[in-house]
C-alpha cells in the first residue's frame, strides 16, 4: 500500500466526506478521475502523489484546507501558478492547497492598481491591466503564477523602470497558520507585508495581491537579436559596456543558448550555440530603436527581430520555449560585472551545456530596483548589477542528472561568494536560502515566522525555519 494511500484511509470516509461538504471548490483524492491531471505541475521534475488536493474556489475554502491539514497533521502544499522550480506545489502524501480557480483580476485606473486573486498567472493580470495601458513586473512565461513569483522577488522586463513586483506589492489578504484571514497593508500588520516583500510563501497563504500599476503599452518596443555562438566573449563584453549607460526604461538580458530550428534563423546555425540579446525598452516606442541599438550592434548580427510590439506579444515571446512537461532544475548567482574573469566562467559553461534544452541567462538589474532600500523589503540582494540564471532541462529522465550537474557547475563558478535568487533555486538548503538574505533580514524573517507559523506548517518553500522548530 502506498504512503498516499495509507493516509487517506487513516483519515477515513467520514473525514474526508465532512471537508468536501464544507467546500464550494472541490476535494479530489487518488481514486478520482481527475487525480493524475490535478497532481501534475509544470515542473515534470517532481512526480509526486498527495493523498488530498483541495481545489479552492474562495478565501472559506482556503481556511478550511490550512485548518484540516494542521489538524490532522498533514504536510500542507500551496499551488499558485505550479511552477515551483524545487516541485514545492506538490507534496506525497500531504494535502495541496490548489489555488488555479482563483483567478479574479480588479483593475483601479485610477488610482492605478491592480489586485489579483493568488491563482492567477501572469497572463490573467497582463490581459486585463493592458486595456488600461497599465502593467508591473510579472514573470518572463506568462504562466508564470503571481504568488511564487511575487512573494520571492520578481524579476522581469520592468524590472528597471517599476523595480521587484514585490516592490510594487502595496497589500495582500492572507490565511495563516492558526487559520485567521489577514489583510496586510503599510498600516495594517505592517511586519508581515515586509516579509512577503521577498520572503517567500514562509507566512501563509496569499489569497489576493495588491499592485501599484505603472503607465506601460500598449506598444513598446522589444525582441530580441541573435549573434553567433563563437562571438559570447564580444557580446558579453559589449552588453557590460553598454549597459552601464543604459536608462531605466530599459530592461534586457542575454541568453546563452542553442539555436532553435525557427525559421527567422539560417539553417546552418540550426543547433549549434548561438547568443540573444532580449528585452524591452518601456519609454515611448519611437525612441525604442536608438535606445537598444547599442545592444544590437554588438557583433555580426544572425538575425535582428526588435521592433514595435504589442507588451503583452513581449509577455508571451518566450512561452513556446516553456512548455509544460520538462525536467527543470536551476541555479542562480547574482554578481557585480562582466569583467574577465565573469565572462569566461559564463563562455567556459556555456560551451560544456548539456543539451539544446539548457541555456544561460544573464539579466542587467539596477534602475529602479537598485534604488530600493535594502531593508525596505525581505528581498535580499540589491547590490548587484546582474544576476545569473542556469535553466538546466531534459525532455525525459535520462539527460536529467547531467543537466543538474552542469547547473551546479555553472552557478558555483561565478564563486562562493555570489548570492542566489530564491526564486531560481532549483533545491532546498539552509544555506543557500539563509545565504540570499543579509543576515539582519534573516533574523528578522525568523522572527516573523515564529509569530505567524511557530510550528512551520508553510515549510514547503525556500524555508525560513521558525526558531522552535
Amino acid at each position: 500500500m502506498t504512503t498516499t494511500q495509507a493516509r487517506q484511509d487513516t483519515l477515513g470516509e467520514a473525514t474526508l466526506g465532512e471537508l468536501a461538504e464544507g467546500l464550494r471548490g472541490e476535494l479530489i483524492r487518488p481514486s478520482d478521475p481527475s487525480y493524475d491531471d490535478a497532481r501534475s505541475i509544470w515542473n515534470a521534475a517532481h512526480d509526486k502523489s498527495p493523498a488530498l488536493i483541495v481545489r479552492c474556489k474562495g478565501v472559506a475554502d482556503v481556511i478550511r484546507a490550512v485548518e484540516f491539514a494542521r489538524s490532522e497533521g498533514l504536510t500542507l502544499a500551496v499551488r499558485g501558478g505550479g511552477h515551483s522550480i524545487p516541485g514545492f506545489s506538490t507534496t506525497d502524501g500531504g494535502l495541496v492547497i490548489d489555488l488555479s480557480p482563483m483567478k479574479a483580476v480588479r483593475i483601479d485606473p485610477d488610482r492605478h492598481r491592480i489586485v489579483a486573486q493568488g491563482g492567477c498567472t501572469w497572463g490573467d493580470v497582463d490581459a486585463e491591466a493592458q486595456a488600461f495601458g497599465l502593467a508591473v513586473t510579472g514573470g518572463l512565461v506568462s504562466s508564470t503564477g503571481v504568488a511564487g513569483f511575487t512573494l520571492g522577488g520578481g524579476i522581469g522586463w520592468l524590472v528597471r523602470k517599476a523595480g521587484l513586483a514585490c516592490d510594487n506589492l502595496v497589500g495582500a489578504d492572507v490565511v495563516t497558520a492558526d487559520g485567521r484571514y489577514l489583510h496586510t497593508s503599510e498600516s495594517e500588520n505592517p511586519e508581515l507585508l515586509w516579509a512577503l516583500r521577498g520572503g517567500g510563501g514562509n507566512f501563509g497563504v496569499v489569497t489576493s495581491f495588491e499592485f501599484r500599476a505603472h503607465e506601460v503599452g500598449p506598444t513598446v518596443f522589444a525582441g530580441l537579436v541573435f549573434y553567433p555562438g563563437d562571438r559570447a566573449a564580444d557580446v558579453l563584453r559589449g552588453f557590460g559596456t553598454a549597459a552601464a549607460a543604459a536608462p531605466d526604461e530599459l530592461s534586457l538580458a542575454i541568453n546563452l543558448t542553442t539555436a532553435p530550428p525557427l525559421p527567422f534563423l539560417p539553417a546552418e546555425v540550426h543547433g549549434k550555440p548561438i547568443v540573444a540579446v532580449l528585452g524591452m525598452w518601456s519609454g515611448q516606442p519611437e525612441a525604442g530603436d536608438t535606445a537598444t541599438r547599442p545592444f544590437r550592434e554588438l557583433a555580426p548580427v544572425v538575425a535582428d527581430l526588435f521592433g514595435p510590439m504589442p507588451y503583452n506579444a513581449m509577455q508571451t515571446l518566450l512561452d513556446p520555449l516553456f512548455p509544460r512537461g520538462l525536467r527543470n532544475y536551476f541555479r542562480s548567482a547574482f554578481f557585480s560585472d562582466l569583467d574577465a574573469t565573469t565572462v569566461d566562467a559564463l563562455v567556459s559553461a556555456h560551451s560544456a551545456v548539456p543539451n539544446g534544452l539548457s541555456e544561460l541567462h544573464v539579466h542587467h538589474l539596477g534602475g529602479a530596483m537598485g534604488r530600493v532600500p535594502s531593508d525596505a523589503t525581505a528581498f535580499g540582494t540589491r547590490d548587484r548589477e546582474y544576476i545569473l540564471n542556469v535553466v538546466a532541462r531534459s525532455e525525459d529522465a535520462s539527460g536529467y542528472g547531467a543537466a543538474v550537474e552542469w547547473a551546479r557547475a555553472a552557478g558555483s563558478s561565478l564563486g562562493p561568494s555570489a548570492a542566489s535568487y530564491v526564486n531560481f533555486t532549483g533545491e532546498t538548503n539552509e544555506d543557500i536560502v539563509r545565504a540570499s538574505y543579509p543576515p539582519a533580514t534573516y533574523e528578522r524573517l525568523v522572527a516573523i515566522k515564529n509569530a505567524y507559523d511557530p510550528t512551520n506548517l508553510f515549510h514547503l518553500n525556500q524555508n525560513i525555519r521558525p526558531a522552535s522548530a
